[in-house]
Parts: C-alpha cells; sequence; structure tokens
C-alpha cells in the first residue's frame, strides 16, 4: 500500500515508511503528525546518518487530469500516487463570464470599468491562464512531494504523441517505422482522435482496424492525416475505393470525416502547449529529467498487463520504467479548486452588484475551505463530521462530508486537521 512519507526533527526526508510502523511510532510518541494530505509524520530526533534511497518522481501531465507517481527504481515498488484535477475549464468559463458582463455593461452605458488598453501587452512565453494554471498546480506539487521525500530524477511525459514521427513515418528509418513502438503512437492517437469509433458507421465497441481515407493502391501516403479507424465491415466494403467515391452518396458525412482528418486532437493540443513550459519549469528544479511519449507510456503498461488510470499512466512514464510493484497502492485524488475570489461584490445576471462581502476572511480561527472534525456532543446534531468547512462571523459553520452538507455546526466544535491549500482530498 502507498506509504507515509517521514521527516526528521530537521525536516530531512527519509525513506517512506509502512502504515503500521508509521502508527507505532505516532503510538510510542517517537513522531507527530506534519502533514494529513499527503500524510507525513516528523521524527522528534534527528537523523543525520540515516540512508537514504532516492526517488524517481514520474509525471504524466494531462488537459483535465494530471497522473503522479514515486517509484523507487532500485525495489521497482512504486511508493506514492495520486492524480491532480486541473481547474483550467473553470478559470475559462470566469473569465468568459466576467467578460460577457462587462461588454453587456459598455453596451448598455452603465456603471463599467474603462478599458485599459496599456495592459493588453503579454509577456515572452506567455499562456492563457487556464493553460498556465496546469504548470503551475504541477510546479506546486513537485515542490512540495520534493520537500517530504528524497527525491532525486524526473520523469515527464513530454510529448502525447510523436506527431513528427507519425506525419513522416520515415523519420527514423524503415525498421523504426514498422516497430511495435511506432504502432502504439499511431494507434493511441487515432483512438483519441476519433473518438474510439468507426469513422463510417459510428460503431462503438467493436474492434477497429487502422484505415487510409485515401487508399495506398491510389498513392495514397502513409501519414497521419490519412489514417482512420473502421471496423472490419466498412473496412472491406471499402475495399481500395478512393473515399469520394465510396461516400459520394453521403456527401455531408464525406465533408465531416475530411475535415476530423485535418483538424488537431484538442486535448493533445493542450498538452502540447504547455509542455515546454512545463519542461523549463522542471529543469528550474536542478534535476536530471527524464522524457517520453505518450506511445512509449502505453506501451510499457501493455507489456506490463495494467490497467489505464492517470496515476498508472505516470509510473510507466519513460524507458528507465522497471517491471512496477503497485500491490494495495491507492492514488491520492487531489482536485485543485483555487483560493477563492478577491471580487468584494457579487453581480446579478446583468452586472449589478447584489452583496457585498467582508474584508475579514478569518472567523474563530477558521477559514472557508479548511478541512476539519466536528465532535458534536449534545444537540441535534451529535455525533461525529470530517470535512470542508463553511465559515461564518457567527460561528455556526457548514461542514461538506462525504454524506452532504451538515449546517449549523458551533465553531466550538470543531478541530483543524488541514488548512486551506486551494487543494481538496479524497482516495
Amino acid at each position: 500500500m502507498s506509504k507515509v512519507f517521514v521527516l526528521d526533527t530537521d525536516k530531512r526526508p527519509l525513506n517512506p515508511i509502512h502504515s503500521a510502523q508509521a502508527r507505532q511510532l505516532l503510538r510510542n510518541k517517537k513522531a507527530a503528525i506534519y502533514r494529513r494530505f499527503p500524510f507525513t509524520i516528523l521524527l522528534k530526533e534527528s537523523r543525520p546518518d540515516s540512508p537514504v534511497s532516492p526517488l524517481r518522481l514520474k509525471l504524466d501531465p494531462g488537459a483535465k487530469t494530471t497522473g503522479i507517481a514515486l517509484v523507487n527504481d532500485t525495489t521497482r515498488e512504486v511508493v506514492f500516487a495520486a492524480e491532480l484535477k486541473h481547474r483550467g475549464f473553470a478559470i475559462r468559463d470566469a473569465l468568459t463570464s466576467r467578460r460577457q458582463l462587462r461588454r453587456g455593461r459598455r453596451a448598455r452605458k452603465t456603471r463599467y470599468r474603462q478599458p485599459r488598453f496599456l495592459n493588453r501587452t503579454r509577456p515572452k512565453g506567455w499562456l492563457a491562464p487556464s493553460l498556465q494554471s496546469r504548470v503551475e498546480n504541477i510546479k506546486t506539487w513537485v515542490e512540495r512531494l520534493r520537500k517530504l521525500a528524497p527525491i532525486a530524477t524526473i520523469s515527464q511525459e513530454l510529448v502525447r504523441f510523436d506527431m513528427q514521427l507519425m506525419r513522416n513515418p520515415e523519420i527514423q528509418g524503415k525498421e523504426y517505422q514498422q516497430g511495435t513502438l511506432a504502432g502504439y503512437e499511431t494507434r493511441e492517437y487515432l483512438l483519441e482522435k476519433w473518438g474510439r469509433q468507426c469513422a463510417y458507421c459510428g460503431a462503438g465497441d467493436v474492434p477497429l482496424q487502422i484505415e487510409h481515407i485515401h487508399p495506398r493502391a491510389k498513392g495514397g501516403s502513409n501519414s497521419i492525416r490519412n489514417l482512420t479507424l473502421s471496423c472490419e465491415k466498412c473496412n472491406t466494403k471499402k475495399g481500395t475505393k478512393d473515399i469520394k467515391e465510396f461516400l459520394k452518396k453521403d456527401p455531408s458525412k464525406l465533408q465531416k470525416i475530411l475535415a476530423q482528418a485535418k483538424r488537431p486532437l484538442a486535448d493533445a493540443a493542450a498538452v502540447n502547449t504547455t509542455r515546454w513550459t512545463l519542461f523549463r519549469t522542471l529543469k528550474e528544479t536542478g534535476l536530471p529529467i527524464e522524457t517520453g511519449s505518450g506511445g512509449l507510456t502505453k506501451f510499457n503498461r501493455n507489456q506490463q498487463a495494467l490497467p489505464k488510470t492517470h496515476w498508472l499512466d505516470a509510473a510507466c512514464v519513460g524507458k528507465s520504467t522497471p517491471f512496477l510493484k503497485i500491490k494495495g497502492i491507492k492514488p491520492l485524488l487531489i482536485t485543485a479548486n483555487g483560493h477563492g475570489t478577491r471580487q468584494m461584490a457579487g453581480t446579478d445576471k446583468f452586472g449589478f452588484p447584489t452583496r457585498h462581502r467582508s474584508n475579514k476572511q478569518i472567523h474563530y480561527g477558521f477559514s472557508t475551505g479548511d478541512i476539519v472534525k466536528a465532535m458534536v456532543i449534545n444537540g441535534k446534531k451529535v455525533g461525529e463530521y470530517l470535512g470542508r468547512v463553511l465559515c461564518r462571523a457567527t460561528g455556526s459553520f457548514d461542514i461538506a462530508t462525504n454524506a452532504g452538507r451538515i449546517s449549523g455546526i458551533s465553531h466550538k466544535y470543531c478541530s483543524a486537521i488541514h488548512k486551506k491549500d486551494g487543494y481538496s482530498y479524497a482516495f
């Protein structure tokens, strides 16, 4: 199972230990809880001479979710795993809403902030906020894990697909073109691009074959832009016919397929846009970085017959991947929620202010978003509650638990177990 991070009294990362050992140290009062997520203990003694095994941090960046894994290359053991859910689309929607409100107010000539044209310049390497947030989330967790574990190297999936290889299959010679890995690159890309269904009849959950849109027999190439997926029935029916001849009775489908063939993959585009920014960010850590492609990740995962999950994809990134030991691993599910808003007044659908909030963010030592444990000993809500807290100046809090929101819990019954850090956690 996932191991527990250990720090000595000088906050030096030691080898992660089994949870049973951690419980014994806590029972014997030789250690104290340092962090809840990820669970970390702090020893009450310094251990400068304790030997430490270096770990490899593996990252599988995604448009919506990034896989994270810590692997011990010597023992082949996955020490820690997590899946980090980004909030890029939430940021995009918030910016769109703000833009629409402002434009509406300007069109009606009502109260609004004048546009400031002098702040429209963008620095070199600028990314849209929805994309930059993905890079910042990963950077945050790389820095956190480096403080908790002896990380010596990083492996990053730099490209989702080897686009250069697929556009020009002979770029590294005929042997590489016909190799197993090149097939994984192509098939995985086509499955994502064509929605895992037949391009001609739309059949899903059936064996799919790679098919040439313009047949090789009539001069078609092996370029990725000339490939699609079809079921065996459609592939046999099309044979060596040109697609224009095959779909002459269905011109709308013909145009749709030809347009889709030219269109880049949306999620892959988001990952490719941020990949070099993330790579440069990781290089600033000073650690050696290994890179690999998505096709190689899938090849490594299939060689070990592992299911497809984000954290297992991360564990399989790069050529250094050993035969992994993953027994009992439960990934930590991390969701980026942000730190709230600085907006002092809410607005209605017309953009007029509806409510104003106080500058005070902390009430009775708690802040909205803290993870708390409430032990209610009397009243209608007797029981134990664990979840994120919503604070009020009155001292009557709400707690969002797995079973739902519990309202009207007094601050006197609450104790913080994890302060707000912009993320929520689950297993």
